[in-house]
């Protein structure tokens, strides 16, 4: 853990609170649709109805969020979306029918939609010249807290009873409250100047729209591991069923390991954009070599799940250090947070869309579908190295030689 830390002070004290609030989200991730059906007792339709609901609603806030964080100051404002996190968690507590589970499970999905858009002021001012690799240090550090939630969720799953679901979404709802304890002690984060256009400028930014929409296709291969695979290896290879727990521990270990890693040499727009380029056929190799599983002998089924595994996760390491950049070096410094609500969206709108489209290509189509979703992926990440060009010439502040741009910090230090 010491080496998945930034440096002490305010980055060291961010990157403990997101610790304990993804703690709290692995257990609701675990345990929060067990404790909807087997405790609350909704039906599974509507327990799946209302939280498609409650995501799509929280899409709307990413950039509202994100504007009044650039201009009331983001640390008060993020610690206002960690105590509606809070407060959706407790009211899930006592929710009892399906109107006041989707009400809460709402204000949960706005809590962890808005809370990164609110975060990005922080993560700008405190990353100095390299706000992407702060970032990083941060996805490893939530990859942990959520492990540790998930284990921890285990223990409630295998009880299986009201009074221990009870206690795990109690818990969910005390992380979110510490967290945002933990934050109010962080140095204060000056609101931003209203800069020279208008407010709502990320809106109007056809580049980082289509820099968006590019990521959120992208962020469909978050659900690869979780969705698509685990339905194929069950239905249509000879792999055990405990290899879905493989997948997952790969996975994770090598995203707490190597994310931070993977970002370092990322340290510009065009370097983000070829990151993801790299990551599209990384991406496309793991879905050949997925469709492949079908057709192996059952002795060289392991072996082969591991390794595209392995390439899949790598190809996730590009495509979120890619992001990471890309998302920081082309947002206005006066509207970090609106940019990154933005750039939020479409990420969400990627998972959110992402498990039916790659059930029915990758599941009822069999390799033919894998093929086509490998084919999008790697299409997408050879489109980023030209939507970030059209970006740069977009902002004639940038270096056209492709430099990495100082950051707020350094240019305030040298004035």
């Amino acid at each position: 853990m010491p080496t998945l830390l930034p440096e002490g002070g305010p980055r060291r004290l961010l990157a403990l609170s997101i610790l304990v609030n993804m703690f709290g989200y692995g257990i609701y991730l675990t345990a929060g649709v067990l404790y909807f059906t087997r405790s609350v007792q909704l039906p599974a339709a509507q327990v799946g109805l209302g939280l498609s609901v409650a995501g799509a609603a929280a899409l709307a806030t990413g950039v509202p969020i994100g504007h009044l964080a650039d201009r009331r100051g983001a640390r008060g404002v993020y610690a206002l979306t960690l105590a509606l996190g809070a407060v959706a968690m407790g009211g899930l507590c006592v929710a009892r029918s399906f109107s006041s589970f989707l009400v809460f499970a709402t204000l949960g999905s706005v809590a962890q939609l808005a809370g990164p858009a609110a975060r990005g002021p922080l993560i700008q001012r405190y990353g100095g010249e390299r706000p992407a690799q702060l970032r990083a240090y941060l996805r490893s550090v939530a990859n942990v807290g959520i492990s540790l939630g998930a284990l921890v969720a285990g223990w409630g799953v295998h009880v299986d009873t009201r009074t221990a679901y009870l206690w795990l979404i109690a818990g969910s709802a005390l992380s979110w409250a510490a967290c945002a304890a933990l934050v109010l002690f962080l140095p204060a984060v000056p609101p931003l100047g209203p800069g020279s256009g208008p407010s709502w400028t990320a809106l109007r930014d056809r580049p980082y729209i289509a820099l968006t929409v590019l990521d959120g296709v992208m962020a469909m291969q978050y659900r690869v591991l979780t969705t698509a695979l685990p339905l194929w290896l069950l239905a249509e290879t000879t792999a055990p069923r405990w290899s879905v727990s493989l997948v997952m521990l790969v996975n994770t270990v090598l995203v707490v390991v190597f994310q931070v890693r993977a970002s370092r040499s990322i340290d510009t727009p065009r370097a983000g954009g070829r990151a993801f380029g790299r990551a599209g056929f990384a991406l496309l190799v793991a879905c050949v070599l997925f469709s492949a599983l079908a057709v192996l002998p059952a002795w060289c089924v392991l072996p082969l799940l591991v390794a595209a595994v392995v390439v899949h996760t790598v190809g996730e390491l590009w495509h979120v250090a890619g992001g990471f950049e890309v998302s920081f070096a082309l947002a206005p410094p006066h509207a970090v947070g609106q940019y990154q609500g933005l750039f939020g969206m479409g990420s969400a709108l990627g998972v959110a869309i992402g498990p039916a489209l790659l059930i029915t290509a990758c599941v009822e189509w069999g390799p033919m579908g894998w093929w086509l979703v490998g084919a999008l992926f790697a299409g997408t990440g050879a489109l980023m190295p030209a939507a970030v060009r059209w970006a740069e010439r977009r902002r004639p502040h940038r270096d056209p030689e492709d430099t990495p741009v100082a950051s707020p910090a350094r240019t305030e230090k040298s004035a």
